[in-house]
């Protein structure tokens, strides 16, 4: 209950900032802090479908608010660019007008059905970061499987790491977005590939197939391949697991970078330029993964730290942040104040 109260406060601090960010982005304050430009972080893009417990509203806006969003940006006069073209932009003398570009990661069936539409309808170029075990289906992506377990049961038996079993009780709101919040700590560090193999094993016997799930969302490989077709589109490479990178070995860290980089060239015919972290925070990036990620070829690579980018972006460009467009704030005024930079300058 505790935690569930500190994400509602957070989530009311969050949206006064915004407005106030916004309001002082009106009056010309902390110009500096726009930057260049700014990436942004999409995960899925459909249309809004109810449940009792959205535990994953954070990572799902409509494609009616992504259509604001390029609007609002276009009237505060950004131009849209490719990610690829991001370093020369930032290494260029002439600042011009401000860019923004858009990144969608784990590649979601929706993203094609959605987004595209609306990018194109817009001229926007994009980037789909894949992750090769979601799209050839040999993993599961956890934070699914366990909103749709939560969401269809009222009560599921977990295995823990020692051996024992904890039962949850899951019949109402609170209760769902608990047992969200307590096992979903739980995943994302040393033991991640267990843990996710142990709740994929309580949804199924509670009627959840997590592969299933994976297969209903994510796009197939011919899917991207038809995606990475259209003028606008790239694909950049997500890892094969999806796990937190810094708790893998050296060995096992390359081999998800070079594996994930040689199937995006076998979807695309090129080699991709570009890596998205997962997670994109403390548990995928530090010093030793941005340099394995440098190592692995790739030339620029995104986080999920907020921020705009400026000249000395290009002194770190394997650890880029990105502003996210999250499903709690949809608002073309709250796209308007990110892009400001001056949430991250006030922080």
């Amino acid at each position: 209950m505790k935690a569930l109260l500190k994400s509602m406060l957070r989530q009311t601090a969050i949206t006064a900032g915004l407005e106030a960010s916004h309001a002082l982005s009106r009056l010309g304050a902390m110009p500096a802090a726009r930057g260049r430009g700014a990436i942004f972080t999409l995960h899925h893009v459909r249309p809004h479908a109810p449940r009792l417990a959205e535990a994953n509203r954070h990572l799902e806006i409509s494609p009616h608010f992504l259509d604001r969003c390029i609007a609002r940006l276009k009237s505060d006069g950004y131009r849209f660019v490719a990610l690829e073209e991001i370093p020369s932009l930032l290494s260029a003398k002439d600042a011009g007008r401000p860019f923004a570009a858009f990144t969608l990661d784990d590649g979601f069936r929706d993203n094609a059905e959605h987004a595209l539409p609306v990018f194109e309808r817009h001229g926007v170029p994009f980037t789909i970061f894949v992750a090769k075990g979601f799209a050839e289906r040999s993993h599961t992506l956890w934070w699914e499987t366990l909103d749709e377990l939560v969401n269809r049961t009222e009560s599921f038996t977990l295995a823990d790491a020692a051996g024992g079993r904890t039962s949850f009780t899951v019949s109402n709101r609170i209760e769902k977005l608990m047992a969200c919040d307590t096992i979903g700590a739980t995943i994302g560090g040393p033991e991640e590939s267990q843990a996710i193999s142990r709740l994929d094993a309580a949804a199924l016997a509670a009627g959840v197939d997590a592969r299933a799930l994976a297969d209903r969302l994510v796009m197939t490989p011919d899917e991207l391949k038809a995606v990475a077709r259209h003028p606008l589109a790239s694909l950049g490479a997500h890892t094969v697991s999806h796990r937190a990178l810094a708790f893998l070995d050296d060995a096992s860290l390359a081999a998800e970078l070079a594996s994930s980089a040689d199937y995006v060239e076998e979807l695309t015919g090129r080699r991709p330029a570009s890596f998205a972290y997962p997670y994109g925070d403390h548990r995928s990036v530090n010093a030793r993964t941005a340099a394995a990620v440098r190592q692995a070829g790739f030339r620029l690579a995104v986080t999920t730290r907020p921020g705009t980018l400026r000249e000395s972006s290009l002194e770190t460009p394997m650890q880029l942040p990105r502003i996210s467009l999250n499903g709690f704030y949809q608002r073309a005024r709250y796209v308007a104040a990110l892009a400001s930079g001056i949430p991250f300058g006030l922080g």
